[in-house]
């Protein structure tokens, strides 16, 4: 497989997410709570409880395995198994988390506030990115 730049980025982007989510857990209640994590998260953080950093580290791995797949596909890694599905699910699951903006701000505006925003907009690019990626590897795949 030859080098995917799409891919390649997108597996950039995925893996800062990822990053990210773990710095949030080491950051603590202030990291979640500037992070928009939501009340109950953060009060959860706050009172030291385990479920906070449990859901942010499976969302981690997570992104760290969307990272991986976008590299393998991108041929900077071994083949892993199943690629094509899981570059079409990594990708389905960005565009529709992406993609449900729509419907929130024509049926549920009140609940749309920055955090929904950007992080909605920021993880449609992903899913661009990858959507794009992956149409360029296909063939290869």
């Amino acid at each position: 497989m030859r080098a995917e730049p799409w891919l390649i980025a997108g597996g950039i982007l995925s893996a800062a997410a990822s990053l990210m989510h773990l710095a949030i857990i080491a950051g603590g209640p202030a990291w979640y709570r500037w992070f928009h994590a939501g009340d109950k998260m953060v009060a959860m953080a706050e009172r030291g409880e385990a479920r906070p950093w449990i859901i942010t580290l499976g969302i981690a791995a997570v992104l760290a395995v969307f990272a991986a797949c976008a590299f393998s596909a991108a041929g900077l890694i071994p083949r892993l198994p199943l690629l094509p599905l899981a570059l079409v699910g990594i990708t389905g699951v960005y565009l529709l988390r992406g993609l449900a903006l729509g419907p929130l701000l024509v049926w549920r505006p009140h609940l749309v506030d920055n955090f929904i925003l950007w992080s909605s907009l920021i993880v449609l690019v992903y899913g661009l990115v990858h959507a794009i990626g992956t149409w360029l590897v296909w063939r290869e795949l």
